[in-house]
């Protein structure tokens, strides 16, 4: 396992990040916030220095899941905590919460995400070779300071690429915030809508002028945004 801990503060933060980032990608925000929270930051198959799939069939959402857990009960034990997710790491938490045994946490924090893969288009290509192309030229736009292997990034979306996890969200009885960028090209903001629509109770916030990279390109008001969602 590939697990960091960043932060002192008493709330237990597990964050999981997207298709091609790592870890990195929440180290701007676990950092904003080192005095309220300590974040786990685990980096799944294929990232980092995780152990590497070898083919599609490695790298599907329940296998994701199966990771974030093994996170929280090697992170976390029997402390209450929060789940965090951006993009990817949406649909990895909603996974990893409609799974038996999951432990719940006080809330969850969805950031930049959709409930339903199938209906966005990270990528188009059909080929391997175009689709390697895509990743590569994705990573760029994204400004990811680290990124995932590009064979694993291409697995994931293979395997990924048609769920649909709306059916989750009704069950979903956890406070929950959602976080987006009312300019997000990736996981338009009818995604949060869509999200809002089905989570009984949840909280969310639109930010103005915002791409799909929130805790990297807006890293205080998604800090001040979690905080006080935290309590804090």
């Amino acid at each position: 396992m590939d697990i960091a801990r960043k932060g002192e503060g008493l709330s237990l933060v597990v964050a999981v990040h997207g298709i091609q980032g790592t870890r990195a990608v929440w180290l701007p925000v676990a950092q904003a916030l080192e005095s309220d929270a300590t974040f786990i930051l685990p980096n799944p198959r294929g990232r980092g220095q995780a152990a590497r799939g070898s083919s599609a069939q490695d790298y599907g959402l329940r296998a994701f899941a199966s990771d974030l857990s093994d996170a929280i009960d090697a992170g976390v034990g029997e402390r209450p905590y929060w789940l965090a997710g951006w993009s990817m790491g949406v649909s990895v938490a909603l996974e990893y919460l409609s799974g038996a045994g999951a432990r719940l946490p006080e809330g969850v924090i969805l950031v930049s995400g959709t409930p339903a893969i199938r209906e966005v288009r990270w990528f188009t290509a059909e080929d391997d070779e175009s689709l390697l192309r895509e990743i590569a030229a994705r990573e760029k736009r994204l400004a990811l300071s680290e990124a995932a292997d590009h064979d694993a990034v291409a697995w994931t979306w293979q395997a990924i690429r048609s769920t649909d996890q709306r059916a989750v969200l009704e069950r979903l009885d956890i406070p929950t915030l959602i976080l987006h960028g009312s300019e997000d090209t990736d996981c338009p903001s009818s995604c949060a809508g869509s999200l809002v629509e089905k989570i009984r109770g949840a909280q969310w916030q639109i930010f103005a002028d915002a791409g799909h990279s929130l805790p990297v390109t807006h890293v205080d008001v998604v800090a001040n945004a979690i905080r006080r969602f935290l309590g804090h």
